[in-house]
């Protein structure tokens, strides 16, 4: 059963005091960190094949439903990154509730989503960046722009962004912030620009029917485009480098998440209503309905718009990769080596090299669209575990101080499980077994090293 030894809030508050994170965030940066790295592939990317496919002009229930779901969970994050404002998020609230081996679970989950999903992202923005450059009539060859299996040598545009963001977040919390300010603002621009042009045509008919998959489709596109949601987690990431993580993680959380929303539900709408959902089957909706308007310029601000906001979400799923590492080899579950603080830059420099270099590979190298699906049912995964958490630690530790404590926290965390749950259900067979395999190697690597490196197993260290 020592599997399921927990660690207290005061440890890793105490933790927290002694690796000299810079606290460099403040309220509006933690919305922009939120917006950064949600914003991206759920408004480029996903709408048009998810209409099409699974819930037509009802996406935009989807996206509600998508939302309800999250909008529970954000509560529950809300009152623990407060509560508990470390590095680690979902992985260290399970460690702090359910114990070790389910911390494990998620933090090993995580690194799925974060990983794969960032090179997925990567790749998405050489697309952008090579549909931009032949537009203007540069001729390159896709020899360097595609991976093997594709019949290239390698995605070169994929790996240069991905090591260039790996040196910005080596450099620092804040030059990253600065750097994903302005991206964001570029991307919010781009979509402002898009529902300016598109919204005063939107013709209603083409919204019937509305729902031709009935019910079941709205919850298959939801389990679809809730991809595009999973990034709220990474914002508790920063709580350990926050100003005021009381007050500034739940105003980020829950801001950055109602944002989202409305811009999800706004360019849904505007979309559908402007081209039938059958015809928005493509990887570029927002761009393919600009030009069936007639905008001939609009490839052109999708396309930038959309490549600052993957820029965006690949800075800051890696950052919170990073951290979550950051945090398992805190706790010896991972080499403690990994998680040296840079004295120049108030960084985790090693892990942050280790996993540019990896996604920098997977990008580069490898077709991971497959392997990409994977991130939604290990994500949502880590939601449920923590919305146990959630409600066990107030039982657990009834006293702690609670900046923002969750209204009728049982019902909400309910709630949350329940509506992840079910949204989960409708994740393909394919998703569910690559699942089990994944968290099957976790297991065994944290049997074969985690258990016996625990920091758990020597009190006297835990102290120092």
């Amino acid at each position: 059963m020592r599997i399921f030894r927990t660690k207290s809030i005061q440890e890793y508050m105490m933790d927290a005091s002694k690796t000299h994170l810079k606290k460099e965030m403040g309220p509006l940066d933690v919305i922009f960190l939120g917006v950064g790295i949600i914003v991206g592939t759920g408004i480029f990317v996903l709408p048009g094949v998810a209409a099409a496919k699974y819930a037509g002009p009802a996406l935009m229930l989807s996206f509600v439903l998508a939302s309800v779901a999250c909008g529970f969970v954000a509560m529950l994050y809300s009152e623990l990154a407060s509560t508990m404002p470390v590095a680690g998020s979902s992985y260290a609230y399970a460690y702090a509730s359910l114990g070790e081996v389910l911390a494990w679970l998620v933090g090993w989950n995580l690194v799925l989503e974060y990983t794969v999903g960032a090179s997925a992202v990567a790749g998405g923005w050489s697309a952008y960046v090579m549909g931009l450059l032949k537009s203007a009539g540069f001729a390159i060859s896709d020899a360097w722009t595609k991976v093997p299996a594709d019949g290239g040598i390698m995605n070169l545009p994929a790996i240069l962004i991905t090591l260039f963001l790996t040196g910005l977040l080596i450099r620092g919390v804040h030059e990253s912030t600065m750097v994903n300010r302005v991206l964001v603002a570029v991307k919010l621009l781009a979509i402002f620009i898009f529902l300016f042009l598109a919204a005063p045509s939107v013709d209603v008919t083409n919204w019937e029917p509305f729902m031709p998959y009935g019910f079941s489709g709205v919850s298959a596109g939801a389990a679809v485009i809730i991809f595009g949601y999973l990034g709220f987690d990474a914002i508790s990431t920063a709580a350990e480098e926050t100003k005021k993580p009381e007050r500034d993680m739940p105003i980020g959380i829950i801001g950055s998440l109602l944002i989202c929303t409305l811009l999800y539900v706004a360019v849904t709408a505007v979309m559908t209503g402007n081209v039938p959902y059958t015809e928005l089957d493509n990887a570029e909706p927002v761009a393919f309905t600009l030009r069936e308007l007639g905008y001939r310029f609009g490839s052109a601000i999708v396309g930038t718009g959309a490549i600052a906001g993957l820029t965006t979400v690949l800075l800051n799923m890696m950052y919170a990769q990073t951290r979550a590492f950051f945090a398992m080899s805190r706790d010896g579950l991972i080499p403690r080596s990994v998680c040296k603080i840079n004295p120049r830059f108030a960084t985790p420099h090693r892990i942050t090299l280790v996993v540019g270099v990896a996604v920098a590979l997977i990008s580069g190298f490898t077709p991971i669209n497959v392997v990409a699906e994977m991130c939604s049912v290990g994500t949502l995964f880590a939601f449920i575990v923590a919305s146990i958490g959630a409600v066990l630690m107030r039982s657990k530790y009834p006293d702690v101080r609670r900046p923002f404590r969750c209204p009728a926290i049982q019902v909400i965390g309910v709630l949350a499980v329940l509506s992840c749950g079910y949204i989960m259900y409708y994740l393909s067979s394919v998703t569910w077994e690559r699942f089990w395999i994944w968290s099957a190697i976790g297991l065994a690597i944290y049997f074969l090293y985690g258990y016996r490196h625990s920091r758990e197993n020597a009190p006297t260290e835990k102290t120092e």
